[in-house]
């Protein structure tokens, strides 16, 4: 039985568990649009390749594979930035684009799109990417999209396929699709790595376990419940990890965030005997700006590159692996560790003529939050503030807490929810990321989606008028709230106090068949406990270093 390139590749997409593909058609990839639209695969145009790549990278986030496809240079340029983070992240995402047919460039070689020779977007990918291939005949064709597809699901991060145009159409031999090679753990590493952590643990007397993001990418959720609750360990999560575990769980004390955290979580990690890290980016925002305290001579780091334990370092060991092991090793009886005294939660009552302002607006979103709901933060105060809420469920909370791109919150509304359609968004989105790529709540009535938007809007930048302040951190005021307008759907409104809010919260929770956005009026300083917390952790190291000098 025959059939074309093209065909082949749609058929492995499908066969490696996508039901979507997000992207923007060109001239250079219509030949394969074609070939999508035909399939079971849905195609998820979206109103630029940038959001294209958002929306899949979010697709991706939930489902464990994400594509997004695009033409040549002037869109495989353009979803760059969104590919960057995703490889940034771990996000496994596909990138397939177009490209100018191979006998087209002898007889042509000055076609449009090109920026200098034919394979200068080729280079650039493969800074962002953990596999590039050029498919250039069908004989080689499967092997390179299979490598392509298996690289991608291993290392959870962005693979490149381009598609000269001509090559779609060329028919192949085929058989099934390849099965991803299985990957095992060098036995003598894995063995010695248990060994020496397993003993570490059981001789601490106030372990505590911080979870990151890889728990989400390598789908180790419900292994990390198993090891939660086989110690009694209490744990913590990152900011780019949070939702790995419910924050309902009994062992869960909060997301620890260096200085920007709660004192009583980062007290409690800090002080801690052994940190079993797991899966964990340790970047400036997971460890707050500098201001986190983590003594390696108590971490056990593993991840999904390696383990380290103390300054010994074990390579070729699977993390779940690893995991799996840790649950069968010698670590003592349960743990009767006392959880951490949360704060007396008190219910958010409304003064309906006060003015709103950022705490109290988190506060009573809080309160909104259930089972049904999907937590999608922008970068900035809008995930600052985000890093306080409360999630009910595993893998409800999406930001790019570490590449932290601005812009990507509504874009990912549209991934999150195509693939989980139970699940109702909730966006919080500064002003500045809002005007970036709002455009695409077009999207999102096109595709029926019910997002509940909130555009927290001080005329700017904050986070940055924090640091230095000035007028390049202003931007035009837009009147967001009226946004149904443009795409003739949804509903909006504006919010001046806290009376205003609940009117808002009212109706757009109850306005279930189309997308809410509600304009936040905030002042221009105003900013979330979070970043004051930062402040003052950072004010006091440098007063105690002026100290010192002194």
């Amino acid at each position: 039985m025959s059939m074309t390139v093209g065909g082949y590749l749609v058929r492995c997409l499908e066969e490696a568990g996508l039901k979507h593909v997000f992207g923007v058609p060109g001239d250079y990839v219509l030949g394969f649009y074609d070939m999508l639209y035909r399939s079971h695969l849905k195609v998820i145009g979206t109103c630029n390749e940038m959001n294209a790549g958002y929306a899949a990278d979010a697709y991706a986030r939930l489902n464990g594979l994400g594509a997004v496809c695009v033409t040549y240079c002037v869109g495989g340029l353009s979803v760059l930035n969104a590919v960057a983070q995703a490889y940034a992240e771990e996000s496994p995402l596909i990138v397939i684009s177009g490209s100018p047919g191979l006998n087209e460039r002898v007889r042509s070689p000055f076609l449009h799109h090109r920026v200098k020779d034919f394979d200068t977007q080729l280079k650039v990918f493969r800074e962002v990417t953990v596999c590039t291939e050029v498919i250039e005949d069908a004989a080689n064709a499967p092997a390179q999209i299979h490598r392509a597809i298996a690289m991608c699901r291993r290392y959870k991060r962005p693979v490149y396929i381009e598609l000269p145009r001509d090559v779609p159409s060329l028919p192949m031999k085929t058989a099934a699709c390849a099965k991803d090679e299985t990957i095992v753990s060098d036995a003598k590493s894995l063995h010695e790595a248990l060994q020496e952590a397993s003993s570490m643990l059981r001789a601490a007397k106030s372990p505590v376990i911080l979870a990151g993001v890889e728990m989400h990418r390598f789908g180790l959720q419900r292994l990390l419940v198993q090891l939660v609750e086989r110690t009694g360990f209490p744990i913590a999560a990152t900011l780019l990890g949070k939702s790995v575990i419910s924050e309902r769980h009994p062992q869960f004390i909060g997301i620890y965030e260096g200085g920007m955290g709660h004192e009583r979580v980062t007290r409690k990690v800090e002080s801690a005997d052994c940190v079993l890290s797991l899966g964990e980016f340790m970047t400036d925002i997971n460890l707050g700006i500098g201001t986190a305290k983590l003594d390696t001579n108590r971490i056990i780091n593993a991840t999904s590159a390696r383990i380290s334990i103390r300054y010994h370092h074990y390579e070729e060991v699977l993390l779940r692996d690893f995991m799996e092991g840790l649950l069968k090793s010698r670590l003592g009886p349960r743990r009767k560790v006392a959880p951490l005294r949360q704060p007396e939660h008190r219910a958010f009552r409304s003064q309906p003529a006060r003015p709103i302002c950022v705490r109290r607006f988190w506060a009573r979103v809080n309160e909104c939050l259930d089972e049904n709901t999907i937590v999608i933060c922008d970068v900035g105060d809008s995930l600052f503030g985000g890093a306080d809420l409360e999630i009910h469920r595993r893998s409800e909370f999406l930001s790019p807490a570490y590449y932290t791109s601005m812009g990507f919150a509504v874009p990912a509304a549209v991934g999150a929810q195509i693939n989980k359609p139970k699940l109702r968004p909730m966006v919080f989105v500064g002003d500045g990321a809002f005007q970036m790529t709002g455009q695409e709540l077009s999207t999102v009535v096109r595709c029926g989606l019910n997002p509940i938007v909130f555009v927290l809007n001080n005329k700017g930048y904050t986070t940055e008028r924090l640091i230095l302040d000035g007028p390049f951190n202003d931007i035009h005021d837009w009147a967001y709230h009226r946004w149904p307008e443009i795409v003739r759907a949804g509903w909006g409104c504006e919010v001046h106090t806290e009376g205003d809010l609940e009117q808002a919260l009212e109706k757009a929770l109850a306005n279930t068949q189309e997308f809410s956005i509600i304009n936040v009026h905030i002042q221009p300083l105003d900013h979330s406990e979070a970043l004051d917390r930062l402040g003052k952790r950072i004010h006091s190291q440098v007063a105690r270093a002026a100290r010192k000098r002194a």
